[in-house]
């Protein structure tokens, strides 16, 4: 087949969960024998490094971005919390890419038309008017729910108000997107559930993020430290992640001090907010973006990812249990992840939890040695990309025969 994949960011680098997804499923296809032609928006947060792409991909792929100004613009939000439509979907359209996609469109034909997330619904009719391929998006979360959340932890009564505006908004786009496309696909079985029971009638399947444990095996090289650390590792420009780690360090951090005053915490991820470093938090170290995420994960031993917000699944968390890392997450941040709580990870919702759980990480390491091979299993049996690929392609043909 011939996939024309539209995406709300460039896959490379990969500097967080969504970035990895969108170049999975470019991967899975291209190991399968596609051609897969990659069409991205690129913006200040997410900006086009060629250097950051494999040396082939840019041959393989076709790729071809546009440049979008999506800085948030005071008066424009406000003016948007008057109006059905989302400010935040809405700061991706641009003349320059519907251009673009008419001259693609125009010129060649494809198979399916594969788009990434609702940010790029403001050219689903282009690509209807230009292209009769069946069109299919991928549902990266359930986007209003992340900042339906937001708002419920939020202080701010302002800041608390447009949230819940933004939710709303968003929420009303989700439930009449899906009628726009033939079929969907969303990361996570919740996910899946939510939108099935708003479009019954519309082809939808989960499919989830899959791995190659052939990229991971560095975890068989790896000797537990004599003096364990904990971390986090996340792209911080997203906000879920940053007032997780924000409540993980006033709530949760002094206490683990008082049992553990010689442990540290390494708090690694692109775009860390200045605030973070004008924080007096004893014992706690800002890496910053690391340039391998997998050699950065072995030198650490317990991964935290005290997530409050959020939607879908967490790449990190899948790849750090790729690791045969121990993982200490709240329900939030295990969503979507068919993981039994002590057997595969750790659930903690409560600075309570997440104290007594860390100190028994600590105090067991053969305990945490067990759980690093469970969840390593678990990532081999239900995230193998070999399988997730097949049932990728059979969607897309299911998509082409109806």
């Amino acid at each position: 087949m011939k996939i024309l994949q539209l995406c709300h960011k460039p896959p490379f680098p990969l500097v967080d969960g969504g970035c990895v997804a969108i170049h999975n499923i470019t991967d899975m296809l291209l190991k399968s024998g596609h051609e897969v032609k990659v069409v991205a928006i690129e913006t200040p947060k997410h900006p086009v490094e060629l250097k950051s792409f494999p040396v082939d991909y840019l041959q393989k792929t076709h790729f071809e971005s546009v440049f979008v100004d999506t800085t948030p613009h005071l008066i424009d939000a406000l003016k948007s919390l008057f109006t059905a439509s989302s400010y935040h979907i809405s700061r991706f359209y641009s003349k320059h890419m519907v251009a673009l996609l008419t001259q693609i469109l125009s010129r060649e034909q494809f198979d399916i038309i594969h788009i990434e997330s609702i940010y790029m619904m403001p050219y689903i009719s282009v690509v209807r008017k230009q292209a009769h391929a069946p069109v299919v998006m991928r549902m990266h979360n359930i986007e209003h729910e992340i900042w339906e959340r937001l708002a419920q932890n939020e202080c701010n009564p302002i800041k608390k108000i447009m949230y819940r505006i933004n939710a709303r908004q968003l929420e009303r786009i989700e439930r009449k997107i899906l009628h726009s496309v033939d079929g969907y696909l969303t990361i996570s079985a919740p996910d899946y559930n939510y939108f099935h029971a708003l479009y019954p009638a519309t082809q939808g399947e989960v499919l989830t993020f899959g791995i190659d444990l052939d990229n991971y095996d560095e975890v068989d090289d790896y000797i537990p430290s004599d003096k364990p650390s904990i971390f986090h590792l996340g792209s911080m420009n997203w906000s879920p992640n940053v007032e997780g780690i924000e409540w993980f360090l006033d709530e949760v951090w002094p206490e683990i001090l008082k049992e553990q005053p010689d442990l540290t915490f390494t708090i690694a991820g692109h775009h860390i907010p200045d605030k973070f470093y004008h924080r007096d938090d004893r014992n706690v170290v800002l890496a910053g973006a690391v340039p391998d995420a997998n050699a950065f994960m072995l030198d650490h031993d317990i991964m935290v990812v005290p997530l409050l917000s959020g939607s879908g699944i967490r790449v990190k968390i899948i790849e750090g249990m790729a690791l045969g890392k121990v993982i200490v997450t709240t329900t939030v941040g295990a969503q979507g992840l068919d993981v039994e709580n002590g057997k595969h990870l750790f659930i903690a919702d409560t600075p309570e939890e997440f104290v007594s759980v860390i100190n028994k990480c600590v105090a067991t390491p053969d305990l945490c040695s067990i759980i690093g091979e469970n969840a390593r299993e678990f990532i081999s049996v239900h995230h193998n990309d070999e399988l997730i690929k097949e049932q990728l392609v059979n969607f897309y043909q299911r998509m082409l025969k109806q």
